[in-house]
């Protein structure tokens, strides 16, 4: 699968930052996970396996671990520095947890109980967004709930809602001049959709039951699910 940046995750310094700059920068990041969480365990209550897309770093699998005990997670992410990353984050409940490096279509056929992809999908294009979805429904049991969260911001004035996440996400002081350029920089780096977009793009993947639990300036998370037959 190819992505609108192919490695955004490249950079050694963003990768050594990530676990710092990420709660900054994701407003209610916590909170965002825990909701993940209990999304999922509406479903998945007791022993579950879930695929988490986007595994890097380990931030949503560390939260999930600590709430879910019996829960086993597989990750996936394209990124070997971001899954080193992953494994240090996670090593208290690593006994539970497989990471394969590379993208949905590598993992296992499963099938898994849930599905994550927080944080992923605003840096593939259409085309691969759509199959990355389509791979995860793929993998999914029948009935079983998926939870994405990513930059989809809520109109077509796309620069300035991006302007304020890079607002809200610089703990320096407020720069407004500096908070637009990183969001024209935004824009042109990433391509974004639209959440009706964004909702229709899930259904078009086979989802169902799609709908908006999170909305936080440029960001947007739903839950959906796979058809219960």
């Amino acid at each position: 699968m190819t992505r609108h940046d192919p490695s955004p995750f490249a950079n050694p310094d963003a990768v050594a930052s990530y676990a710092v700059e990420t709660p900054r920068k994701v407003p209610g990041l916590a909170d965002l996970h825990r909701m993940v969480t209990l999304l999922l365990a509406e479903k998945a209550m007791g022993e579950a396996h879930m695929l988490v897309v986007g595994a890097g770093g380990g931030l949503e699998i560390k939260a999930m671990a600590e709430a879910q005990p019996d829960w086993r997670f597989t990750g996936v992410d394209p990124s070997p520095a971001m899954l080193d990353l992953a494994r240090q984050a996670v090593s208290p409940f690593a006994d539970r947890i497989d990471f394969v490096m590379g993208t949905v279509d590598q993992a296992s056929a499963g099938p898994f109980d849930g599905a994550t992809c927080l944080l992923v999908l605003h840096f593939l294009d259409r085309s691969a967004r759509l199959q990355t979805l389509r791979e995860i429904r793929r993998r999914l049991k029948p009935g079983a709930t998926l939870v994405v969260a990513h930059h989809s911001p809520p109109d077509g004035d796309t620069e300035r809602w991006m302007a304020r996440s890079a607002a809200f996400g610089d703990r320096s002081a407020l720069d407004w001049a500096k908070a637009k350029a990183t969001g024209r920089m935004m824009v042109d780096r990433l391509p974004l959709l639209l959440p009706a977009d964004e909702e229709e793009l899930l259904r078009e993947a086979g989802f169902i039951d799609v709908a908006l639990f999170y909305a936080a300036f440029s960001f947007r998370g739903w839950i959906a699910n796979t058809s219960p037959s």
